[in-house]
């Protein structure tokens, strides 16, 4: 009978591979069209590889704990003579069948579009002074293990001028063998990545005080609840919608202004980061963007976002004041120019003039960390002390 293959998908922007996480339908059970077959991760979610056709799978060529490249063949679909006319694939040849000693030869071999891991984090002593300067060869070699020079900046370099050489380098690595090491998953990787590409830009900080006692007592009387963290990211996205220059990004000599106020916000999920992005957040009310964070929020810290619902964002929130911090200078993520961190609230004594009397008010601390190429301290204070209009006038969000 005719046999349908599973295709690995491009399963988003700039994913090249995917690794197998859980098999959802074994081999020989029926399945019907767009069923998951399989779980994969990627560098940014959990997602499903669905049944091409409806019929019943008699191979899985694909392995728990293995990447493949998008495109790879993860097995196939014995579909009926009638539903393979109807499609129009009544030609297909089946392919030829694997027996069981072929299959555990083949796991051992490396497989046709199997993709080995090409970043790999490592533990840098302490100690170590740090390499200044990277030969050619040196680079090659890196090149070769899939390593960045910040994976291997604490090497001290003996060589002229602090020059890394080859035999550093694989001493450090021999050392580092000594050590207990743990691997590194993929959203651990792509968060690193992230922060690395982010850190070649100069990037600065400016803090204000914004008291949130209009703040909290709108949310009290509302039936619906928003977070404190959406009602941060709806005062941002008003902000940019007046002005989006401070959003923009710095291409050669212009600056490109965004399309749309596309906001994302942090979600811890396990062993990284995930940012589920809220589209045209500055054309919605703040309670019409409820259910819909909240829904963000949950698939977030599953890690199954769908590609829509994240990347493509101009600026990011994070609420680091949930941890307890009351301070903090988080980072924008690569194609973003600003960040707005919140901390936690605590109720401070505010001078009233009127009375001539401290009075106690909640009040947190705000950070806008930015791209220092794009905007200076002046046009940062001034976005910030925007939010802060805002937060102060709830019912206008």
């Amino acid at each position: 009978m005719p046999q349908v293959p599973i295709i690995m998908p491009q399963l988003g922007e700039s994913i090249a591979e995917a690794t197998i996480v859980r098999i959802v339908i074994p081999e020989g059970s029926d399945v019907e069209a767009d069923a998951d077959v399989l779980e994969v991760e990627t560098n940014k979610a959990v997602m499903g590889v669905t049944a091409p056709v409806t019929g019943k799978i008699c191979q899985l060529t694909a392995e728990v704990d293995t990447s493949y490249a998008v495109g790879s063949v993860l097995g196939y679909i014995e579909i009926s003579d009638e539903e393979a006319e109807r499609l129009g694939i009544a030609d297909v040849p089946a392919p030829k069948p694997v027996k069981a000693d072929a299959k555990k030869s083949a796991a051992r071999a490396p497989k046709e579009n199997q993709v080995a891991p090409t970043v790999r984090g490592l533990p840098v002593p302490a100690y170590a002074g740090g390499a200044s300067f990277l030969s050619p060869r040196m680079k090659a070699r890196m090149l070769e293990l899939g390593l960045h020079a910040s994976d291997l900046a604490g090497i001290p370099g003996s060589g002229a001028g602090g020059r890394v050489t080859i035999d550093d380098l694989e001493k450090f690595l021999g050392d580092i063998e000594q050590n207990r090491t743990t691997p590194a998953s993929t959203m651990r990787v792509a968060v690193a990545d992230a922060m690395r590409r982010s850190w070649t830009r100069p990037l600065a900080t400016v803090v204000l005080p914004i008291r949130l006692d209009k703040l909290l007592a709108h949310r009290k009387s509302q039936t619906i609840k928003a977070g404190p963290a959406l009602y941060a990211l709806r005062a941002l996205a008003i902000a940019l919608g007046e002005n989006s220059a401070p959003a923009g990004r710095l291409v050669g000599d212009r600056i490109v202004h965004p399309r749309s106020v596309d906001i994302g916000f942090a979600v811890e999920a396990e062993d990284g980061v995930m940012v589920p992005v809220i589209r045209n957040a500055d054309q919605s009310k703040l309670s019409d963007l409820v259910e819909r964070y909240n829904r963000l929020v949950d698939l977030a810290r599953q890690r199954r976002l769908p590609p829509g619902e994240t990347g493509g964002s101009i600026a990011t929130v994070t609420n680091y004041g949930t941890f307890g911090l009351t301070l903090a200078t988080p980072i924008p993520l690569p194609e973003q120019t600003v960040l707005l961190g919140m901390g936690a609230g605590s109720v401070v004594p505010s001078w009233d003039a009127s009375i001539e009397e401290f009075l106690p008010v909640t009040e947190a601390m705000f950070t806008l960390s930015f791209d220092h190429r794009v905007l200076d301290g002046g046009a940062a204070g001034r976005l910030l002390n925007r939010v802060s209009d805002l937060l102060n006038a709830p019912e206008s969000l």
